[in-house]
């Protein structure tokens, strides 16, 4: 099983003056009347904030984009508020009233550390062209047990039952000139997809004390439920052999038992180009044409953002 690489089909290269740089974090969604995947994504703008907005492709053929959008879909909140330096879009789910609830990462600079995140929510009554956010604070912050942030949701609801995985900082070190942070994955659950109860349980162990794991992506295939996520081995990663890499993992529980099985990720680095050094920001979207993956490349997308196809070999 693997996936076949589709290339790199955009970049924030002369698209939009807003877009200064980068396509980050890319999130699919199919939108079946129209045979499309909608691929949410955060430009930076001159400032280097991220802003969310989205692009479409033919489903049938994902390297072909079908539309840009010509505005973000979320401005940054108010000053003060969690989400005043950044907004990335992380996971899209539909509620049982046909509403789309997004969730992403709020960005906020800080001092002592450069920047503290945490899950925001905003939802969409249109299907998912505007959002808007049905409180100004967030859903998942830092508490008691988890003090330091928390970042890069996935969430995926099943009947009264709503599955969250996150990226949870567990502290931060001096490297060098650089404070650099630790994150693992951890699991919430939700009734309603707003108010989340937390384990505090990492579902992924280290494989090396400095090892990262984050930004999880599940899709459930029968009883089981499959991760796609990003990890990192060191702090010298911003363009090495410890850059980001894509992992797989497995359960059948969506809150524990989880299994690393990284060498069944589907995906390796590119001998050149675009994802040669980099493969980041996994995102598993499924469709009547196959199962593909959306994910970034060197430099935490500002190479762009590409595509895989799945397949069983």
């Amino acid at each position: 099983m693997a996936w076949q690489k589709l290339g790199c089909f955009f970049t924030t290269d002369g698209q939009r003056p807003w877009m200064v740089s980068h396509a980050c974090v890319p999130t699919a969604l199919y939108l079946p009347d129209a045979d499309r995947i909608r691929v949410y994504f955060a430009p930076r703008n001159a400032r280097g904030q991220s802003i969310p907005t989205y692009l479409e492709v033919d489903a049938a053929d994902p390297t072909e984009v079908t539309y840009l959008h010509d505005r973000p879909i979320l401005e940054l909140g108010e000053r003060g508020t969690f989400d005043d330096g950044g907004i990335m879009p992380c996971s899209l789910v539909e509620a049982a009233d046909g509403s789309l609830y997004l969730y992403y990462v709020g960005w906020n600079p800080s001092v002592s550390v450069a920047y503290r995140n945490a899950v925001g929510l905003a939802i969409s009554r249109d299907g998912g062209v505007t959002f808007e956010r049905p409180f100004p604070g967030a859903v998942v912050d830092r508490n008691r047990t988890e003090p330091f942030f928390t970042a890069s949701p996935c969430a995926l609801r099943e009947g009264d039952d709503w599955h969250l995985w996150y990226a949870s900082s567990t502290g931060f070190l001096e490297v060098g000139e650089r404070i650099e942070p630790l994150y693992v994955i951890k699991y919430a659950h939700s009734r309603d997809g707003i108010n989340w109860d937390r384990t505090n349980t990492t579902l992924l162990a280290p494989a090396a004390p400095p090892e990262c794991t984050a930004r999880p992506s599940v899709v459930k295939d029968g009883d089981t439920y499959k991760m796609w996520y990003c990890y990192r081995g060191s702090y010298d990663y911003r363009d090495g052999a410890d850059a980001y890499r894509i992992g797989y993992a497995e359960s059948r529980n969506a809150g524990e038992g989880w299994q690393r099985m990284d060498e069944r990720a589907g995906i390796t680095y590119s001998d050149a180009g675009w994802d040669s050094t980099m493969q980041t920001y996994p995102s598993v979207v499924d469709t009547p044409h196959g199962r593909y993956l959306f994910y970034n490349g060197n430099g935490f997308g500002k190479t762009g953002i590409g595509c895989a196809r799945w397949q069983n070999t």
